[in-house]
């Protein structure tokens, strides 16, 4: 029994190192960024459209959406569209890290709005299909919504826009994934 519990305490230990290793914080990915460091792939994961409306940073390298809309697709019970996987984003990753001359064992970090969404799950599918270095953003873009006071409801808690980090309403043509061009 004694032995039983050793190994389960030492199996949610792993569990636990792995869950805060994936983990970045908006500043130190920034630092990251700002130093130039050679073998980093950052990457926002948002739809194109999302960023067209809230904005995002030119410190990303690339905008690769883990999840896309449907508008075709309606769900009544959310009162949204269908989101659905990116078919084709490991092949999509796996060309930004190409056009940068890096390899799947690059820190690849990935960004959403809040973090949860599609931030930890992207990294989490990258790490699972053989990139074991992939990270996210811990709070995103956005950061979190607070829940008392006059702007209860809005985003205006941690996150990169929330954070004195450089961002900008404006896309760049560059960077933004775009279906007429690979």
């Amino acid at each position: 029994m004694k032995r039983l519990l050793i190994a389960a305490a030492l199996g949610f230990a792993s569990l636990s190192a792995q869950a805060t290793d994936i983990a970045i914080s908006n500043t130190d990915t920034y630092a990251k960024i700002q130093n130039n460091e050679r073998n980093v792939l950052f990457i926002d994961v948002r739809d194109p459209v999302e960023i067209m409306f809230v904005g995002s940073t030119d410190a990303v390298h690339a905008n690769v959406p883990f999840m896309l809309v449907d508008r075709t697709q309606w769900n009544a019970e959310k009162g949204v569209f269908r989101l659905y996987r990116n078919p084709d984003f490991i092949n999509q990753v796996k060309l930004q890290l190409a056009k940068r001359g890096l390899s799947a064992d690059a820190e690849i970090i990935t960004m959403c709005r809040s973090g949860s969404e599609r931030g930890e799950p992207s990294a989490a599918f990258l790490r699972e299909n053989g990139f074991a270095n992939a990270r996210y953003v811990v709070d995103g873009f956005q950061g979190a919504a607070l829940k008392d006071g006059p702007q209860a409801g809005f985003r205006l808690k941690n996150g990169w826009q929330n954070s004195g980090l450089p961002w900008s309403s404006k896309m760049n043509p560059e960077k933004i994934h775009r279906i007429d061009r690979p």
